[in-house]
């Protein structure tokens, strides 16, 4: 992990692989931006960025001999201290680059890595940090250690050769591995018994998922008046954060930010969005935050879906998600306004900065809450006070017919209320 000590000059090079016409869905310098920006969130400073087109990936060094020629001249010129390589390199390639540029390399894994590294606060957080950190280095210990043809000495007469250090600090990191996945399988049950202690509270859950730095988190604050962490800055927050909302409606749902998708995530890094993953499949509503205003807000609305797909694929997620979604058209203050916005189907433009358009998400929010609602028929006896009291404040009760043995009650309740209705008062009859 680069030192926080200190300031550091960095070249943050695309190279690129043109597959298509000029309007690619990911143009190349959205992505060279998105990679500058992931550079400077960890107070980088770039001194030379550029994209460099892929004739044929090389083995040796990815970039061809002439490129790096032409990277190593700019560097030594620029003084650079770091050259972020935005792309995924093998442990080889990463250390010849290293040897012919002289100073440190670093790819798209590693910089997201060290990225999640200072921003995960919460204990699962910081072990699936940990835990991809680990798994990424076993690939590369090659490059991390120059002593690794050393051996120990076995214990006893037939000890034999003893041990490379490599094998002992693969050892070491198998043993590391396996005690953190055995913390965060208690950190993941000690969270599944907070879901089913929250599924008791009679409350719709409303997520918010899109793509890093669309504005999630500021959409969070301005929603419930809470101080999350937020900043023109991608990844800025890493950890989910739950808070009660009332909307105007009177009607109360609970609002969840997670930690914001990103293209080509690194595969060691995919654990680590497990627990915001979750939230989202327990959501009653999800809020697909976009940029609209981003040039490449189409390529980062493909990359949410894609992921949220491959939960569907995982058992993860239901397929009727979608159903459930309303996408935020943010940063409308951007493009002139909500009315710049174009109009789109089970969509809301807004500004979070500037609460333009709030009142339209409140309202379309509470619209399918409604029409998401289920009639259902429920028999009380005459000792159900509390049961009947908990039909009244979270649903609403069309007709209650009382009778000798009790009553009957008809009450429209949100699909996720009714699961709630029968885990705080099971044996009670209910029928659709």
């Amino acid at each position: 992990m680069i030192p926080r000590s200190l300031l550091h000059s960095a070249a943050v090079i695309l190279p690129w692989e043109k597959t298509g016409p000029q309007e690619d869905i990911r143009a190349a310098d959205a992505r060279l931006e998105e990679a500058v920006g992931l550079a400077a969130s960890i107070g980088l400073v770039i001194v030379r960025q550029a994209a460099i087109l892929l004739r044929a990936r090389r083995p040796a060094t990815l970039l061809g001999s002439g490129q790096v020629e032409q990277l190593a001249e700019a560097v030594k010129l620029d003084q650079v201290d770091v050259v972020i390589i935005d792309a995924r390199l093998s442990p080889g390639q990463q250390r010849n680059l290293e040897k012919a540029l002289g100073c440190k390399v670093m790819d798209r894994t590693g910089l997201i890595l060290d990225i999640f590294g200072a921003r995960a606060a919460t204990r699962e957080g910081v072990l699936q940090v940990e835990l991809a950190h680990l798994e990424y280095q076993r690939s590369r210990l090659v490059r991390l250690w120059t002593h690794l043809e050393r051996q120990r000495g076995g214990f006893g007469f037939l000890g034999g050769p003893g041990e490379t250090q490599m094998e002992a600090d693969r050892r070491m990191l198998a043993e590391r591995i396996g005690k953190i996945k055995k913390e965060l399988e208690q950190v993941r049950r000690t969270r599944g018994l907070h879901r089913d202690a929250r599924k008791r509270v009679p409350f719709p859950i409303v997520a918010l998922v899109g793509y890093t730095n669309a504005g999630k988190s500021t959409l969070f604050n301005a929603l419930t008046g809470a101080s999350v962490h937020a900043q023109d800055q991608l990844f800025a927050t890493l950890d989910p954060t739950m808070r009660a909302l009332r909307l105007p409606s009177g009607r109360n749902v609970i609002l969840s930010d997670t930690v914001g998708f990103i293209s080509d995530l690194p595969t060691e890094l995919i654990a680590a969005f497990r627990a915001t993953l979750e939230e989202v499949s327990q959501a009653d509503v999800i809020l697909h935050v976009r940029d609209i205003a981003h040039p490449d807000s189409a390529a980062q609305r493909a990359d949410v879906l894609n992921v949220l797909d491959g939960m569907v694929r995982d058992g993860m997620l239901d397929a009727q998600w979608p159903e459930r979604t309303i996408e935020v058209l943010n940063k409308a203050d951007l493009m002139g306004g909500v009315e710049a916005v174009p109009k789109r189907e089970n969509a809301v433009a807004i500004s979070a900065i500037t609460g333009d358009g709030i009142p339209d998400l409140f309202e379309t929010l509470d619209q399918y809450l409604t029409q998401a609602m289920l009639d259902i028929r429920v028999q009380l006896s005459l000792q159900d006070g509390a049961a009947l009291a908990w039909l009244y404040q979270h649903g609403e009760v069309v007709e209650r017919l009382d009778h000798e043995n009790g009553m009957d009650v008809s009450v429209r309740l949100f699909p996720m209320d009714q699961e709630r209705f029968e885990i705080s008062y099971p044996g009670r009859t209910v029928a659709v």
